[in-house]
């Protein structure tokens, strides 16, 4: 499946998955066996994983964070991977690709509320605002990726303002909002046995 995991190339003709759709190796085209239900499950996870670029530890701590948490447990878990501090840079458009945000808020480029904020795994609330440092505003990736924001589009719950390199969380994400192919229940199924 396209996990859109290389940023604007994923949207190009140069995209691998694109290019060749079966697995690499020498059986990559060979006769597919039908998955149990515990591979499917267990696919479903490792996609999401790769999607969001987690540890197995990490993403059990959020798995286990979003089950205390009212309401249903998978949207919850969306909800707290979307919260992410890289997520959300790449969801406003400083960076291509999540990866590359993750890099960037190591290398100290955004601020939180006014404060620098170097932790890729830190959680942004409603009404907070994340803009990229004075001497940042200048890194050619980050204005690439404002530039190609618009093939990628903004999400309703977030709010940019472009020319002042920042950005306002409006509102939590919900489940409808959120277009990628997850289906997490059967993450909560897996987890749940």
């Amino acid at each position: 499946m396209k996990l859109f995991l290389k940023g604007d190339r994923c949207y190009t003709d140069k995209c691998a998955y694109e290019r060749r759709a079966y697995p690499p190796g020498q059986h990559g085209q060979g006769r597919r066996q039908k998955r149990t239900d515990y591979g499917e499950q267990l696919r479903e996870k490792q996609k999401v994983r790769r999607m969001y670029g987690l540890l197995e530890s990490q993403f059990k701590g959020y798995y286990k964070a979003a089950t205390r948490m009212r309401g249903v447990t998978g949207e919850s878990l969306l909800q707290l991977l979307e919260r992410r501090l890289d997520n959300m840079v790449f969801r406003f458009g400083f960076a291509s690709t999540r990866s590359e945000a993750r890099q960037l808020v190591r290398h100290r480029h955004f601020q939180v509320n006014g404060r620098i904020c170097n932790i890729p795994s830190a959680l942004l609330r409603p009404g907070d605002v994340l803009e990229v440092k004075e001497r940042s505003r200048k890194v050619v990736k980050i204005n690439d990726a404002l530039s190609a924001l618009d093939r990628r589009g903004l999400p309703s719950w977030l709010d940019l303002d472009r020319d002042g390199f920042k950005g306002t969380v409006k509102d939590l994400p919900v489940r409808e909002e959120l277009t990628m192919p997850i289906r997490e229940q059967l993450i909560v199924e897996l987890y749940s046995k």
